[in-house]
C-alpha cells in the first residue's frame, strides 16, 4: 500500500498574547509531527484534551495553515496550491466535528445543507436536468447514512443527536471525498449510538474505499478501530505504531498512563496497574542503552527513535 497522506515535521505556532493578539508571547500547539497514513486505512489519533489533536487536524485540511512543514495529501503539497486550487483539491478531504449540534445550520433544511455543498462544486453543472440529479443524489446521501430521504424537509431540531452526526457524514461525503478527518465524532452521543455511528463508518469506509484519520481520547475506541496508532502528548506524537505494537507492547510511559486511566485496565505484562510521571521520571524500559525518555538536560533536544519495524518512540540519547 501507498501512503494517501504524509504530515512532515508539522508545526502550529499561534504568537501573540492578550485580547487584542498583540505581544511577543507564542505558543506551539503541534510540534514537529510526521506520520503517514497508507490508502484505504484508519490512522487513529489519541490523547488527552488539549494536547493538539483538533488543531492538527485544521492544520492538515488547511483550515488553519500550519506555521512550517509539509502536507502532502495523494501526492500534492497542500502549501504549493494557489487559494482556488486549495478550494478545488479539498473535494478530496473533508472533515466530521465532534458536534454536530454546531455543524449544522439551525435554519437550513437538511436537504439545504447537503445540498449547498454539491453546488459549491458544480454538481452536475451544464446537465439541463441538474435539479433533478441534485435531489437524487442528496436522496442518495441520505439513504447511505440510514436517513430517510422522506425526512430531507425537516430541519436540525427534528433529528436525534445521532441522526445529525449522520447527517453531518453524510454533508461530508456529498463531494465524494477520498480521505476523512473524524475529530471525535462520537464523543457527544450515547454510548448505544456511538456504536451505531462507529458501524456506519466502517461500512462507509468499506463501501466507499475510504481513508480516515480518527481523532479520540478514548484508547479503547480507536484500537477497536485502527490499524495504525498515534499517541500525541503536549503538541507531539510520543509513540506510534500498529495495533498490535501499541495495545500489547507499549513503551512510552505517556501511552501506558494511558492505560492507567482505563477502567477496569491493568498495565499489560505483568498484571499489576502503574501510573508514570513523564515529567519527573527516567523510566527507560523497552528503549536501547542510551536512550531514556526524561532528561535533565532543559537543552536537549528530542527524537523520535525506531525501536522495532513501524514502532517509533520519542526519547532523549543519553
Amino acid at each position: 500500500m501507498s501512503s494517501f497522506v504524509e504530515i512532515k515535521e508539522l508545526e502550529k505556532t499561534f504568537r501573540g498574547g492578550g485580547l487584542a493578539g498583540k505581544g511577543s508571547q507564542s505558543f506551539t500547539a503541534v510540534d514537529r509531527v510526521s506520520f503517514n497514513i497508507e490508502s484505504n486505512t484508519i490512522f487513529g489519533l489519541v490523547g488527552e484534551s488539549g494536547c493538539g489533536k483538533t488543531t492538527l487536524s485544521r492544520s492538515v485540511l488547511y483550515l488553519d495553515p500550519p506555521t512550517s512543514g509539509q502536507i502532502i495529501i495523494d501526492g500534492t503539497d497542500l502549501s504549493g496550491l494557489s487559494p482556488s486550487d486549495l478550494r478545488a483539491f479539498r473535494k478530496k478531504i473533508q472533515i466530521v466535528f465532534q458536534d454536530p449540534n454546531s455543524s449544522l445550520n439551525p435554519k437550513m433544511s437538511i436537504e439545504n445543507s447537503i445540498k449547498e455543498g454539491l453546488q459549491n462544486i458544480r454538481y452536475a453543472a451544464g446537465a439541463p436536468d441538474r435539479k433533478r440529479k441534485i435531489d437524487t443524489r442528496v436522496d442518495e446521501l441520505l439513504d447511505l447514512v440510514g436517513i430517510t430521504p422522506e425526512h430531507k424537509k425537516r430541519y436540525p431540531h427534528e433529528f436525534s443527536g445521532g441522526q445529525k452526526q449522520r447527517i453531518v457524514i453524510a454533508r461530508a461525503l456529498a463531494v465524494e471525498p477520498d480521505f476523512l478527518i473524524l475529530d471525535e465524532p462520537v464523543s457527544n452521543l450515547d454510548v448505544s449510538i456511538q456504536a451505531q455511528i462507529i458501524n456506519l463508518l466502517l461500512e462507509l469506509k468499506q463501501r466507499l474505499s475510504l481513508t480516515y484519520l480518527f481523532i479520540s481520547h478514548d484508547l479503547n475506541l480507536v484500537s477497536y478501530l485502527s490499524d495504525r496508532i498515534a499517541v500525541m502528548y503536549k503538541g507531539r506524537i510520543v509513540e506510534c505504531g500498529s495495533v498490535d505494537d501499541i495495545m500489547r507492547r507499549p513503551v512510552h510511559p505517556y501511552t501506558m498512563k494511558l492505560f492507567s486511566s482505563i477502567p477496569g485496565v491493568s498495565r499489560i505484562d505483568d498484571g499489576t496497574e502503574q501510573v508514570f510521571h513523564v515529567e519527573e521520571d527516567g523510566y527507560c524500559e523497552g528503549l536501547p542503552a542510551g536512550y531514556c525518555f526524561h532528561s535533565g538536560n532543559p537543552a536537549a533536544e528530542q527524537q523520535v527513535l525506531e525501536i522495532n519495524d513501524g514502532h517509533s518512540v520519542a526519547c532523549f540519547k543519553i
